[in-house]
């Protein structure tokens, strides 16, 4: 069996199903075994780790990691720069990010060096979730100037993500018109990729920034269609909920506010990082929707 005959790892990632891509990378592991590829084997192991983490699965991540140690020498450098990610990813998704830096680091400058501006993007963006707001915007301007000018299409599939977490970066400032702009950048670069879930997701953040800026009743119809969109396909959203419910309370209409931070409450505590690590934004939700 060639290489030629081996899927493509990244075209079956599903990103709102960890589980689903899991069963899906395993399903092919025993051909990527059969194959005799140690690099492409390699890379499979390491994004079944990254599944595995995404689903709070620290313990087995890591074990899933330790397998890849035992192939590395055999394998590919763009083995190697995925395995470093993902140790790193599984690291700081349990509480460990003092010990994910290096390997972000080390991750960023292998990929660099030889090439590999997709995986190159990824360590920048990654260094700069763990970094302090200077940091973030020098190492997220970084991971957006690679991705702007590289021919590699895959690199330049970042550039939304890349500008949702810098704005973020300034929403955490208080400077909202620069993270309005950012966001609406990601928006638009959403709306021309078509996928509905992303878009979502930029459409709430534009919301989010309205509000901040005090352009209330603007934010309250942008979250308004995008419950109206959940509906429709069949889905819910708490942090849709939460922030109706923030707008109109904002706006003094408390009483309508009500049932969405009650179905903000019910639908965030269902979320482990959110109940673990946001406990002040759940007691808020609890006390406004009584």
């Amino acid at each position: 069996m060639t290489s030629t005959n081996l899927p493509d790892i990244d075209a079956l990632w599903n990103f709102d199903d960890s589980g689903a891509t899991e069963v899906r990378f395993r399903e092919i592991l025993p051909q990527a075994i059969e194959s005799g590829e140690r690099g492409f084997h390699a890379e499979l192991l390491t994004q079944i780790a990254r599944t595995q983490g995404l689903q709070r699965q620290f313990a087995d991540a890591h074990n899933t990691l330790d397998r890849v140690l035992d192939i590395l020498p055999q394998a590919t450098i763009r083995a190697r720069i995925r395995y470093l990610l993902e140790r790193g990813r599984v690291l700081n998704s349990a509480g460990e990010p003092e010990n994910a830096r290096p390997l972000f680091m080390e991750a960023w400058e292998l990929a660099r060096a030889n090439g590999e501006d997709n995986l190159a993007v990824d360590a920048a963006h990654m260094v700069a979730i763990i970094e302090q707001p200077e940091q973030q915007i020098e190492w997220n301007r970084r991971a957006m100037e690679l991705a702007e000018s590289s021919p590699d299409p895959m690199a330049r599939k970042w550039l939304a993500s890349l500008y949702n977490n810098l704005g973020w970066t300034y929403h955490d400032r208080r400077d909202y018109k620069e993270a309005l702009d950012l966001f609406q950048k990601a928006q638009r670069l959403r709306e021309e990729r078509g996928q509905a879930g992303p878009l979502r997701i930029a459409k709430w953040a534009v919301a989010r920034a309205l509000r901040s800026l005090g352009r209330t009743e603007e934010a309250l119809r942008i979250q308004q269609d995008l419950k109206a969109e959940h509906k429709a396909a069949g889905t819910d959203d708490g942090y849709v909920e939460e922030e109706l419910g923030e707008c109109l309370y904002s706006l003094g209409r408390a009483a309508e506010a009500k049932p969405h931070f009650a179905e903000a409450y019910r639908l965030l505590t269902a979320d482990p990082w959110v109940a673990e690590n946001e406990l002040q934004r759940i007691e808020r939700l609890r006390t406004l929707a009584e």
